[in-house]
């Protein structure tokens, strides 16, 4: 009797812990730990697609069809026009002008008469776009790097046409978006030095096409490059690279949550986050984003001084604006009447700013900007016609 009383004592704990206990399943199944986000300084070599590696004459080429409006419908218009050197290759309007414009930055305007619209977005820098979709760990493949506000396409190759067959950007009214490539390549093929030039790019085989036009825009887009700011040479080792106040505003940046967003060396996670920005006036109907998400890419933090306004529709002024935007937001409050607060990226629900912290974080910012970068501008373009279109 007492045997068989101990041994059934004994089988008890052995019974409770085969029948299951929801402490030691949760044990067992933890909740997945969420990556620390941070940042790195931006690396001095650049990645290149593997069926356009990188020479110095394709650059050269690049470079004067950069500066070039024979790629334009009107021949009015180039890369540059929106995208200039002294403007940081990005542009001080919110909205940009493209087709049928004149004048540069904030001084751009349409010609008159007039029917071609606004660009419906903000034109982002160029700068650094070698880079894009870099992660922390230096992983990046520029085949598949994202490009423009809503991730439309991948490469800079791919990106270099996309202006070319837009009405609102390039192409204008003069051609359809199906002729536009086929007319631009018969133009450079009727120009002897741009014969030579491609020939010696990419060799007497290859034809002129659209194929190696975007090749060379693209090669000369990479040599676009500003990794040497205060803040990349602070993380290279030179501690004296940013002041007390910047350091302190970067440990803001990282504990108030601006970083879950805006991380990488490229201060991007390159991902698509539902935010509010407000609709702008001059857009006669809203920019729904991707997929009429209202959401849109996360833009870099480099080299904000040269780049103003801010956000994809230039809604804000300055950096201060910004940082009271997503203050609000924090909060729960929307200043977009399409985009409810249960619509917000849930980082966005995590964001601790308060208006004690933005200058500091604003300091700390500044550390991002190098301007030590290509500004170097052709004084001709075989096409004869004015460098950077009419941009006097």
């Amino acid at each position: 009797m007492k045997c068989a009383t101990l041994n059934y004592m004994l089988c008890l704990p052995m019974l409770w812990i085969s029948c299951g206990n929801p402490k030691v399943e949760k044990i067992n199944n933890p909740e997945p730990v969420r990556q620390i986000p941070t940042v790195a300084a931006l690396p001095t070599e650049i990645k290149f697609p593997a069926d356009n590696p990188n020479s110095v004459d394709k650059e050269d080429l690049g470079k004067v069809l950069f500066y070039d409006p024979i790629l334009s419908g009107g021949m009015d218009v180039s890369c540059a026009s929106c995208h200039h050197p002294s403007t940081g290759y990005a542009e001080f309007l919110d909205l940009s002008i493209g087709a049928n414009g004149k004048g540069l930055g904030s001084k751009r305007v349409f010609n008159t008469p007039n029917t071609i619209p606004l660009m419906k977005r903000n034109s982002p820098t160029i700068l650094n776009t070698a880079f894009n979709g870099i992660t922390d760990k230096y992983e990046y493949d520029p085949v598949k790097a994202p490009m423009f506000w809503d991730d439309r396409v991948k490469s800079l190759e791919d990106q270099a046409l996309e202006p070319i067959k837009t009405l609102e950007e390039m192409r204008g009214n003069h051609f359809d978006k199906s002729e536009i490539l086929q007319e631009v390549t018969q133009r450079l093929k009727n120009i002897p030095e741009y014969r030579d030039l491609f020939n010696k790019a990419f060799g007497d085989h290859v034809s002129i096409d659209s194929i190696h036009i975007a090749k060379a825009i693209a090669a000369f887009e990479r040599t676009l490059i500003a990794n040497n700011s205060r803040f990349d040479q602070y993380m290279n080792g030179d501690l004296d690279a940013i002041s007390r106040s910047e350091k302190e505003g970067f440990a803001l940046f990282k504990s108030v949550g601006c970083i879950n967003c805006h991380n990488g060396p490229m201060f991007s996670d390159y991902k698509l986050h539902v935010l509010g920005v407000p609709e702008n006036s001059k857009l006669d109907t809203p920019d729904s984003g991707v997929d009429s998400s209202y959401a849109f890419r996360t833009p870099t933090l480099r080299n904000l001084r040269f780049t103003a306004p801010y956000v994809h529709n230039g809604s804000f002024r300055d950096l201060r604006q910004v940082l009271e935007f997503y203050e609000d937001i924090s909060f729960g409050k929307t200043r977009n009447p399409n985009v409810s607060k249960e619509m917000f990226d849930p980082l966005v629900r995590e964001l601790q700013l308060s208006v004690k912290d933005m200058s500091r974080i604003i300091s700390f910012l500044n550390t991002l900007n190098d301007p030590d970068f290509d500004t170097d501008i052709p004084e001709k373009v075989p096409s004869g016609l004015p460098v950077g279109g009419n941009i006097h």
